[in-house]
């Protein structure tokens, strides 16, 4: 949803959003509300964050959730992550935003499907520290993880139902029936 405001610089976009009430994605001046997710969406959100808070302890990398925005530069664009990591020193004392995560993940909702895989990636990969970005879908058990490879390509590795999941980012691997641990599907749903 955009906000009904001449287009903000960044710097205006940062003071402006300090002072509402919902979040705000930044993308070439425009601001866009971020809404609430489903239970599923949330549940897979906090075992993941909860599992990589417990894996990072003591390494000096941190693990965000969905209220810490990631900058694709300083100038934007910002978006708010469902989790993302951090072992950069230059984030450890970041106020607003970071701007050095290693590791972003989406947890895939119908209304935002698209974009997280197409425009939202396409800013991500842009980040020179990230080397990993992944998808989970909140509707069926599916992990999509893209890695840069040392070629500079990102590669897909996908994992499914009875997979482990490995981010190699932070040298992290887990069942993925961790990640959809107290998440219950529709009926028509797998």
């Amino acid at each position: 949803m955009v906000a009904n405001f001449q287009t903000l610089t960044p710097q205006a976009y940062l003071d402006w959003e300090q002072g509402q009430e919902l979040r705000y994605e930044y993308v070439n001046g425009e601001v866009f509300a971020m809404t609430g997710g489903t239970i599923p969406h949330g549940t897979i959100a906090l075992n993941l964050a909860t599992a990589l808070k417990s894996h990072l302890r003591s390494s000096g990398c941190r693990v965000f959730n969905s209220d810490i925005k990631v900058g694709v530069t300083e100038n934007g664009p910002f978006h708010y992550p469902d989790l993302s990591v951090s072992c950069d020193e230059h984030d450890r004392v970041a106020i607003q935003f970071l701007l050095h995560p290693c590791l972003i993940v989406e947890v895939l909702s119908p209304t935002t499907e698209a974009y997280d895989r197409g425009g939202k990636f396409a800013h991500y990969r842009q980040i020179k520290t990230l080397r990993e970005y992944v998808l989970i879908d909140a509707d069926q058990v599916s992990v999509e993880c893209f890695r840069l490879n040392e070629a500079g390509k990102w590669e897909l590795t996908p994992y499914l139902d009875g997979d482990d999941v490995e981010l190699t980012s932070i040298d992290f691997q887990c069942p993925i029936a961790l990640l959809y641990e107290d998440v219950f599907f529709r009926p028509n749903q797998t």
